[in-house]
C-alpha cells in the first residue's frame, strides 16, 4: 500500500494497481474520445487511398493501421499516459501468448466443423489451398501480423487498459469488442444477421483478448489468415460468418471460466494512471 498523488489505499497486484476505496478513477472519457475520432476519421481515409496506392485488399487493408495512428496522435498530448497504458497492458498478460494462439485455432476448428456439418451450407469447397490465393501467402502472412498489430495496438494495448481503469475485465473487453465490430463499419452493408454475428465475433475475441492482453497481434493474425482459407465469408456468405461469430463466443465463455468472472469485476489502474 502507498499513496500516489493524493491517491490512497492502491495496492499493486502483478503490475496493476488495485483501486481502494478512497481512490479516484482516472477520467477516461477524454483519451477514449480522441482514440475512437481519430481511429474511424483515419480509418476513411486510408480505405479511400487503399485503391489508389494499388495495395492488394487480399495482402492486407490499410484500414488496420487507423489505431495505430490514433495512439500516435494521443501520444502527441499525452505522451507519458500513453507509454504507461501500453506497457501496463503487457505487464498484466504476461506469459499468456501460447494460451492465446492455442485459441484462435480453436476459434477457426470449432467455426469450420459448425460449417462443415450446417445442414443449410450450400455445399461446395470449404477449404481454399494458399496457392489458389491471388497473391503469394508467404506475403499475406507477413503482412496480415504487422496489420493486426497495428489494430491491436489501439483496441487492446491502450483503449482496453484505459477502460480496464474504470470497469471489470469482462465490461471493459465486450465494451472494446462492441467499437471495435462498428469501427469495421463497411460490414454493415451487408445483411443485419450478417452484421450480428460479425458483432458477435469481436466481442468473443475481444472477451478472450481482454483477460490475456498478450500475443494478441498474433491472435489477431492467425484469425485473419484462417478466415480465407477456411471460413471464406465470400463464399459462405452468412453462414460462415455465424459460424465464425458462434465459435469466438465459445472462445470467450472458455476464457472467462479460466480467470473467473470474479476474479476480473474489480477496476484496476495502470502505475502512473
Amino acid at each position: 500500500m502507498r499513496t500516489v498523488k493524493g491517491v490512497e489505499d492502491v495496492e499493486d497486484v502483478g503490475g496493476v494497481r488495485a483501486i481502494g476505496a478512497t481512490a479516484r478513477p482516472p477520467r477516461v472519457r477524454g483519451t477514449a474520445g480522441v482514440f475512437l475520432a481519430v481511429a474511424f476519421a483515419a480509418s476513411g481515409v486510408l480505405g479511400a487511398v487503399q485503391p489508389a496506392l494499388g495495395v492488394p485488399a487480399e495482402v492486407v487493408q490499410l484500414t488496420q493501421f487507423a489505431p495505430a495512428a490514433a495512439v500516435a496522435a494521443l501520444t502527441v498530448f499525452q505522451r507519458k499516459r500513453v507509454v504507461r497504458l501500453l506497457r501496463g497492458g503487457a505487464l498484466r498478460g504476461e506469459g499468456r501468448t501460447g494460451a492465446l494462439l492455442a485459441t484462435a485455432a480453436l476459434i477457426i476448428a470449432v467455426g469450420v466443423l459448425a460449417y462443415v456439418v450446417h445442414p443449410g451450407r450450400a455445399g461446395g469447397a470449404w477449404f481454399t489451398r494458399p496457392g489458389a490465393l491471388e497473391q503469394p501467402f508467404a506475403l499475406i502472412t507477413v503482412a496480415q501480423l504487422i496489420g493486426a498489430c497495428g489494430e491491436e495496438i489501439g483496441w487492446r494495448c491502450l483503449l482496453q487498459p484505459l477502460l480496464r481503469t474504470r470497469f471489470g475485465a469482462v465490461a471493459s473487453s465486450v465494451t472494446v469488442g462492441v467499437l471495435w465490430g462498428l469501427w469495421h463499419v463497411q460490414v454493415f452493408a451487408q445483411r443485419p444477421a450478417y452484421a450480428a454475428a460479425f458483432l458477435a465475433a469481436t466481442i468473443g475475441m475481444s472477451v478472450a483478448l481482454g483477460l490475456a492482453l498478450d500475443g494478441t497481434g498474433g491472435f489477431h493474425a492467425l484469425v485473419n489468415l484462417g478466415m480465407p482459407l477456411f471460413l471464406d465469408e465470400e463464399a459462405g456468405g452468412t453462414l460462415a460468418m455465424a459460424c465464425f461469430g458462434a465459435s469466438s463466443l465459445l472462445a470467450a465463455l472458455l476464457w472467462a471460466a479460466r480467470a473467473g468472472v470474479a476474479a476480473g469485476a474489480a477496476p484496476a489502474t495502470l502505475p502512473g494512471t
